[in-house]
């Protein structure tokens, strides 16, 4: 069996506060992952067993690679459909801020959401929840956001009434965030989450496949001229970076997603604790984003608050840099070079 990770109290105020609300949103972080949008659909599906009809908002594009899951055609982008969102949340009874600690990982979306006057509940797994809410439900050493979500529809005793479209985005989070079970998964009680999931017929087979047998013959060479002529590695320091400029995107005919799992890839190199990715945003001028992974104890979140404007977890960050790709590689030789003792270690 599964602990509570909910007080009697809270569960009670989260049964009131669902009940009590006619109109419900649910939202993740921008650039959206296999948690976050996992999250979102079996939490909503959770909601409608419930009775409710909640409205689902992404700020923006996610990767091709996860919308093949049911219901992702109920999902609103902001980036899309701005006046419509912001309506909703100013309407709004309650907001579920899902895989998110803050609303400025909401991005564009941020101000809309800060201002809505719903009801707020974070669902998250990330540390230093920085949010105003009715009720937070934060617990950093949990594997994902979806096991927060299973966790919180068992002990609210609607685990039975769901069905494969509760199970499916559920174990997809859970193993996108764990590099399929990989990495942030040593908790014996995910492996009870999962006999459980699959007693809801899903194929845990195909959804792999799905997620990451599912990509381009572009992307697949993007992989392999970033690693041949990209891939900076840092031997002194064990530790590797690389850049993924604007053009290379474009040659490559880059989608969101492309560059999903891509940052792990350099960790394969023997001794390696440290790997850094810079892609340069398509869109925006003079945006960098940063995506760091790290094994052991290797503290990639403090490195992203430090150096990126960023934050995360211990052994998965990400940030930003606002200025160019050079700008960006010198912020890493920096950073690389003040945590030379860690990494040497």
């Amino acid at each position: 069996m599964l602990k509570d990770i909910m007080t009697e109290g809270e569960c009670s105020l989260l049964h009131s506060l669902i009940d009590g609300a006619e109109t419900i949103v649910l939202c993740c972080h921008h650039n959206a992952d296999g948690d976050a949008i996992g999250s979102m659909l079996g939490w909503a599906e959770a909601l409608r067993q419930m009775g409710k009809s909640p409205v689902l908002v992404v700020p923006d594009q996610y990767p091709d690679y996860l919308q093949w899951m049911p219901n992702t055609e109920k999902i609103v982008r902001y980036d899309k459909r701005r006046d419509y969102v912001d309506m909703v949340l100013k309407i709004a009874d309650l907001v579920f801020m899902l895989d998110l600690n803050t609303p400025q990982r909401t991005d564009l979306m941020a101000d809309a959401l800060t201002a809505s006057p719903a009801k707020k509940v974070l669902i998250d797994h990330h540390p230093g929840p920085d949010v105003e809410t009715a009720l937070c439900i934060s617990h950093p050493e949990m594997s994902s956001t979806c096991e927060l979500v299973f966790r919180i529809v068992w002990q609210m005793g609607l685990f039975e009434q769901l069905g494969r479209h509760f199970a499916v985005p559920v174990y997809c989070g859970m193993m996108t965030d764990t590099g399929g079970f990989t990495f942030n998964s040593s908790n014996p009680e995910i492996y009870f989450i999962i006999s459980q999931l699959l007693t809801k017929r899903i194929n845990k087979d195909k959804i792999y496949r799905n997620v990451f047998h599912n990509y381009s013959v572009n992307r697949l060479r993007m992989v392999g001229y970033v690693l041949y002529k990209r891939l900076v590695v840092d031997e002194k320091r064990h530790a590797a970076y690389y850049t993924l400029s604007r053009d290379d995107q474009r040659n490559f005919n880059f989608i969101k997603g492309d560059a999903e799992g891509l940052v792990n890839m350099p960790l394969q190199i023997k001794g390696l604790k440290l790997s850094i990715s810079l892609r340069e945003d398509t869109e925006r001028d003079q945006t960098i984003w940063v995506s760091l992974r790290s094994v052991d104890d290797f503290p990639c979140n403090e490195m992203a608050a430090r150096f990126f404007n960023g934050g995360g977890h211990l052994n998965a960050s990400g940030g930003r840099v606002t200025g160019s790709l050079d700008d960006a590689v010198k912020t890493v030789e920096a950073a690389l070079l003040a945590y030379e003792d860690k990494l040497k270690k």
